[in-house]
């Protein structure tokens, strides 16, 4: 099973940005984390990446093979679901998850959702690897002083994956020197990757 934030060091800035947000219903102003019931809220991930490296059905791909999607979601907090943006993407995901059922013989229960709205979550939901490393990230908020510019950046981004110990020896030496560290985080960081 590949997952997802391995792909994503495996892979070099095909995605730029990993969000944590709410999808919430039609009727909230603000989402309620702890408001499960009905479906209303979900805390989701909504990744950028760039379409002329990376297909959304490859994204699709990798999205089916690092879960299980004959699985049911034992709570709607933890809903297996593709979140799709326009029609072509709700095409592509029932398509793909149609071949992955005739591939396997068995139901997909993952589900196929619209994205209606979406909400950032708070800051102490964003790039919480990272967090649980201050060195390191004292020296993104060195760089990134302002929370919405520290949470859009792709070097915080991917170095919040290299903390969760996401990727190789061999990509963090290709782009060890365009995070920003000082010399001392990047000891640090190659420390904990490899």
């Amino acid at each position: 099973m590949v997952h997802f934030n391995n792909f994503f060091h495996q892979e070099p800035i095909l995605i730029f940005l990993i969000l944590i947000c709410y999808r919430q219903g039609m009727d909230n102003e603000m989402p309620d984390p702890f408001e499960w019931i009905g479906g209303t809220t979900l805390k989701i991930k909504q990744l950028d990446y760039d379409p002329r490296r990376v297909t959304y059905a490859r994204l699709l791909d990798i999205f089916w093979e690092s879960h299980r999607p004959n699985r049911g979601s034992w709570s709607r907090q933890y809903l297996n679901a593709v979140f799709y943006h326009n029609k072509e993407q709700h095409v592509q995901a029932l398509a793909s998850k149609a071949a992955l059922e005739e591939k396997t013989g068995r139901t997909v229960k993952t589900e196929i959702i619209p994205l209606r709205s979406f909400t950032m979550a708070e800051d102490y939901h964003q790039k919480y690897t990272l967090k649980r490393h201050q060195d390191l990230l004292n020296e993104m908020t060195r760089i990134y002083p302002l929370p919405r510019d520290f949470v859009d950046s792709t070097a915080v981004t991917r170095l919040n994956g290299y903390a969760g110990r996401h990727g190789s020896g061999d990509q963090l030496t290709r782009e060890i020197d365009s995070l920003g560290l000082t010399d001392g985080g990047k000891k640090r960081l190659a420390g904990l990757v490899r």
